[in-house]
Parts: structure tokens; sequence; C-alpha cells
């Protein structure tokens, strides 16, 4: 089992772990700073070092159980089982990753329709509607998501069980991606101005504590992808 250290602080950037196994998809830590690729969010970068050794982290992806495995560049040598490796995160991709997966929970906010797919990225990120009718106003819409991330809201998390998400179906809001559940407790993710709740939905994912850390975005392309659905294409302005 690998201890996920960036469900507790999202902004830690470096830390110590230890070599737990080797496996098929990369190397396996007791605890791991980088996340693991899923839920739309793709797995964090960087590297290790450890006595001796250095190897660089391409990609991150959950193992077996509650592993999460460490995908190293191709022909690297491995840190052996037990020793002590240094964790260091590639910063600017996991803050961007962080920036836009906040900014698309605020997304489904200001377009309050069921989500049927989405994908985050470094430099576009996606969320698809179950729409049939194009946008009326799609600049409108972007003020209105603009405006919610300059009102320098606190982005907050509690946990429920997994009795209690049942109990309140209405809380998911993605029809492609279900939430993590299996643990008998979900994390939920809820954007907040004092006691006004603007979101609140189960995700596993990583997010920045404010949204004015978003910046300005800029949507991109709203493409039709069937009758039934419109994916919105979104843009950090920096």
């Amino acid at each position: 089992m690998s201890e996920p250290l960036f469900r507790h602080d999202a902004y830690l950037r470096e830390a110590t772990a230890t070599v737990t196994a080797h496996a098929d998809r990369g190397v396996v830590l007791d605890r791991s700073l980088f996340y693991p690729n899923g839920g739309g969010q793709p797995g964090d970068r960087g590297h290790l070092t450890w006595s001796g050794g250095e190897v660089e982290v391409v990609n991150t992806l959950k193992g077996e159980g509650d592993d999460i495995a460490l995908v190293p560049a191709d022909g690297s040598d491995l840190p052996p089982v037990g020793a002590e490796v240094a964790q260091v995160l590639d910063w600017e991709q996991r803050l961007r990753h962080m920036r836009m997966h906040t900014a698309l929970h605020l997304l489904s906010v200001v377009i309050p329709l069921p989500v049927t797919g989405g994908q985050i990225g470094a430099q576009k990120s996606r969320l698809d509607f179950a729409m049939e009718d194009p946008p009326e106003d799609k600049q409108a819409l972007e003020d209105a998501l603009n405006a919610l991330i300059a009102r320098d809201l606190e982005i907050t998390e509690r946990w429920i069980t997994d009795a209690e998400l049942e109990a309140n179906p209405e809380l998911v809001k993605t029809m492609s991606v279900q939430p993590p559940k299996g643990a008998g407790h979900v994390r939920l993710v809820r954007i907040e101005a004092g006691n006004e709740q603007i979101d609140l939905q189960p995700c596993g994912g990583t997010h920045v504590a404010r949204t004015s850390e978003i910046g300005p975005v800029r949507f991109g392309k709203v493409e039709k992808k069937s009758r039934l659905n419109r994916r919105f294409n979104l843009h950090l302005e920096d």
C-alpha cells in the first residue's frame, strides 16, 4: 500500500519514501508524492534520487490494490527495494493540473447539465455535457466562469461513507466516471464562499486552495460530439 501524500497536501513538492517493490507498472513506494492517472487527471511526473542514483518519473499509474506505481524512463536503473529515495515533483505540471481541475468543477456550476466526459491537461482541458442545442451565448458562459474564479472562493474537503453517497446520488455529476468507492468512504470537494456552497461533488483529484489561483481562463472550441453531447474545451490564459 502506498500512502497518498498528495491527498493530505496537494502543495507538497518533495518528500522521502522507501521503495517497497518493483512492479510491472513501475516503482512502488510506501508513500507517494505523485498522483496516479485517474478520474480524468493525468499521472504526475518528476524524479527520484537515492544514494548512488537518480531516475526520471515519466508517469504515475495505479498499481495492484492500493499501490501507486511510478513509471521510470525507458532503460533507467531503478532504486533497489528497501532504499530510501527523495521524491521531487514536476511542480509546474501538477499546479496546472490543479488549476484546471478546479476550473472544470466551476464549469459544471456554470453549465448545470449532466457531465458525460472530461479530461484534464496542462495545456487544454475539456468537459462534455448532455447538451442537445449549442449554447446561446458562449461568451456569457465564459464571463460567468471567470467571475466565479475571481471571487477567490475557498476549496475544502470532507468525507462521507459509501452508504451516504448512495443515499445522495445527486452529488455525482459525471455520468462516465464514477467516484472512487470501495474503501468505505468517499472524499467530497466543496467550493464555498463563507456559508454559501457553490459546488459539492465526489472527487479524488488534486485542487488549488482558492479559485483565484486558477487565473483567467478562456473557452476553445465548443464541439458537437453527438446528437446529445457537446464538448467545451478550456484553456488557462497564461
